[in-house]
Formats: C-alpha cells, sequence, structure tokens
C-alpha cells in the first residue's frame, strides 16, 4: 500500500513538474524571440520621438503616454471601488442568497470576454453618457474590466486574516472600522497588491475594450484632456502586426512595441513586488 502511494506521488510530482518545465521554457523562448528581435529597434529617438510617415519611421512616444494616462485612469476608478466593494461583501454582508448570487456574478464576470466590455463601454460611456470616443471613456471600460479581479483577488485576501486577530481588535476595544482599516487591510496588502496589479497589467495589454472608445493608431501630438482620443501601445501593436500596409517593413517596430509593453508591465509587477514585500515584513 505504502509502495503503490509513493509511486502515485511520483507520478504526480513528475508531472506538475512536466507541466512547470513546459510552461516556462514555452515563455521563455516568447520572451527570447521578442528581445532578439526588438532590444535594435530600442533606442532613445524610438521611445521618446513622435511617429512619422504612418509610423514607418520615428518612434511610439505618444502610445506609451496614452498606455500610461488609460492605465491611471482605470486605477483610480478601479482600485477605490473594487477594494470597498471586497471590504463590504466579507465584513459586513450577510451570508444570504443574495450575496452569493453578487458573488457568483463578480465571478462570472472575470470570464466574460473583453470584446464584450468595449461594446458595454462604447453603449455606456461614449453614447449614453456622451464622453464621445476618449481618454476617459477608455480608461472607465479597462476599469469595469479588472473590477472583478480586483473585488475577488481583496475578498480572498482579507479571508486569509485569522479570526482571532479581529476578535482580539475589537476585544481591546477597537471599533470595527478602526479593526478593517488597521488591522485586517493592512494584514492582507500584499494579496490585495497581487490582484490590483494583475488586473492593471492584464488592462494595460488590453485592445478590443479600447478599440471602440477612444484608441487611434496614429497621432503625432499627446492628449491634452481626457476627452481627447489617444494612441496605446497594444492598439499600435495590434495595427503594425496585421494591418498596416508594410507589415514586412514594420515587423522590427511591432517587435521593439512589444518589448517596451513589456518592460512596461514588469515595471509595473516590480513595484508590486516591493510593496508586497514591505508589507509581508511588517506583518
Amino acid at each position: 500500500m505504502k509502495t503503490t502511494k509513493k509511486v502515485y506521488y511520483s507520478l504526480g510530482f513528475l508531472f506538475v513538474l512536466f507541466c512547470t518545465i513546459l510552461s516556462v521554457s514555452t515563455l521563455g523562448v516568447i520572451l527570447i524571440d521578442i528581445f532578439s528581435k526588438g532590444i535594435s529597434v530600442l533606442s532613445f529617438d524610438f521611445i521618446f520621438d513622435y511617429p512619422r510617415k504612418g509610423m514607418t519611421e520615428g518612434g511610439i512616444f505618444p502610445a506609451i503616454v496614452g498606455t500610461t494616462f488609460v492605465t491611471l485612469i482605470t486605477a483610480i476608478f478601479s482600485i477605490p471601488l473594487g477594494i470597498s466593494t471586497a471590504i463590504y461583501l466579507n465584513e459586513y454582508a450577510k451570508n444570504t442568497w443574495f450575496t452569493r448570487i453578487i458573488r457568483s456574478s463578480i465571478r462570472n464576470l472575470a470570464g466574460v470576454p473583453s470584446i464584450v466590455y468595449g461594446l458595454f463601454g462604447v453603449a455606456l460611456f461614449v453614447q449614453a453618457f456622451r464622453m464621445g470616443t476618449s481618454l476617459l471613456a477608455s480608461g472607465l471600460t479597462l476599469g469595469l474590466l479588472s473590477l472583478p479581479y480586483i473585488i475577488t483577488a481583496t475578498e480572498e485576501a482579507l479571508k486569509t486574516v485569522p479570526e482571532n486577530i479581529k476578535e482580539g481588535a475589537l476585544a481591546l476595544g477597537a471599533t470595527k472600522w478602526e479593526t478593517i482599516f488597521k488591522i485586517i487591510v493592512p494584514a492582507s496588502m500584499s494579496g490585495i497588491i497581487t490582484g490590483i496589479i494583475l488586473a492593471l497589467s492584464r488592462a494595460t495589454g488590453e485592445t478590443a475594450p479600447i478599440l471602440f472608445t477612444g484608441v487611434f493608431f496614429y497621432q503625432r501630438f499627446l492628449p491634452t484632456s481626457l476627452f481627447d482620443e489617444f494612441m496605446a501601445l497594444p492598439y499600435h501593436l495590434f495595427i503594425l502586426s496585421t494591418q498596416h500596409h508594410n507589415i514586412e517593413g514594420v515587423r522590427p517596430l511591432a517587435y521593439g512595441t512589444a518589448l517596451v509593453l513589456l518592460i512596461l508591465v514588469f515595471v509595473l509587477n516590480l513595484v508590486a513586488f516591493i510593496i508586497r514585500a514591505k508589507y509581508r515584513k511588517q506583518f
């Protein structure tokens, strides 16, 4: 019997190890390919120059700025709303059928295709709220897309705080509000930040939600207000890779754009790692 268990354990371990190696190797091949073909394009002019001649020359500075702005709008809209919703569901809402339906709906929304969010953003922000195709409409649409991930990750992080810590704080005279914001939220901050960064990283690389709500392929100027159209790295990469009139000629630019987008996402995750490490050390 023990021998059989050891065999099953060994087979399970080998299967998990094989899947891990396969996943990491595939990711490594993709990253090496993008890095090797994109690094030669990277330069000061490519990053800080404006596009010229239909983006066959020049740089991607407006796309970098547009991606940064739309990500900031997404974060400003989705992070406070997502964390507040998760705190309410975990700490205040009773376990009723209505609450269970809300939780189930939030988790189901995380699996909705991003193109559906784009169409909803057109109907709600572009048309109903009369924002037009703009930076604000795109940021709010990406915020809606990010909300289910942030709510779910925050709620799961809050659940990791032991009940005796909450009870101890209340027994010492702290109010429920003080217990939540001085004990529970700081103790679960590493998990909350992980969920936020994963959500924002996905939003940064999305094309479909901004396709109908404000992104523009070719502009030689930066957006000056929230109601301007803008360039963005993922849509710019999509056009260079599939829709450009000279795909072979701009392919090096596409690899350079992909590398810049990966670096931007890496910086986001690096910031999250630093903040996470800080909170783990404290709590």
